[in-house]
């Protein structure tokens, strides 16, 4: 069986021509996958609910809003917006990485065991793209919350999709990384770092375009393919 080649779209000539967005029946909100030029409002709304939500759970300094505010560093992001036009949930993503040293996991790493490993893992997968998932955030709304993560654990595939990128990435704590390993997600065998501070053990974790289907929930699988396909589509009709 012969691999799928893709065509790496560099981040100074990647451009999203406009918004798409469809409906998730299992979340009961409208997946909005966007850009902070394209949709300012609904960027706006996205940080403010991270904010709210990092601050909820005590973890507030791992979120610098001001520092992405002006959406200079997210290629694109998502945001989960209820039918009363609340959002509930979200993540960007940051990106191409071209070293190491854009990624914010050396950052996390710093001064702890394993960061020659996080630095070998993200400088070999370099030339084939990687698109690193930041500031994920769910509504506190615990029925709704686990099939919004479900959906966001899926959002790094239409940014690759766009942008013929591989690899993906994301640093967190292994329960919510759970959460994600179920689009096929591999959590990294390196040492957590404790970060944002001693209470956590953070962990690294990777998808792959080549082998996820290997990892994923069957569900998962079905639905990224058919989300992949209607993101190529919509942006093929788009002159």
């Amino acid at each position: 069986m012969s691999l799928p080649s893709f065509e790496f779209h560099a981040a100074d000539t990647f451009r999203m021509p406009e918004t798409i967005s469809w409906w998730d029946s299992d979340s009961k909100a409208t997946m909005i996958l966007s850009t902070p030029d394209l949709d300012p409002t609904l960027w706006t709304d996205y940080l403010l609910g991270a904010e709210h939500s990092y601050a909820r759970h005590g973890v507030d300094s791992a979120l610098d809003v001001a520092a992405i505010r002006d959406g200079h560093d997210t290629i694109m992001f998502w945001a989960m917006v209820d039918d009363t036009g609340r959002v509930t949930g979200g993540v960007r993503a940051k990106g191409p990485l071209t070293c190491a040293d854009d990624s914010h996991a050396v950052v996390e790493w710093e001064n702890h065991a394993g960061l020659p490993e996080v630095r070998k893992m993200i400088d070999d997968r370099v030339p084939f793209g990687i698109l690193e998932m930041k500031s994920a955030w769910t509504t506190d709304d615990r029925n709704r919350a686990r099939p919004v993560s479900k959906a966001l654990a899926r959002s790094g595939f239409h940014a690759m999709e766009l942008m013929g990128i591989q690899f993906c990435m994301a640093t967190s704590a292994p329960h919510i990384l759970e959460r994600w390993g179920t689009s096929g997600g591999v959590v990294a065998p390196i040492a957590a770092a404790p970060y944002p501070d001693e209470r956590y053990r953070t962990k690294m974790m990777w998808w792959d375009r080549r082998t996820f289907t290997k990892h994923a929930e069957p569900e998962q699988v079905s639905k990224i393919l058919r989300e992949t396909a209607v993101v190529s589509r919509l942006t093929a009709l788009v002159p």
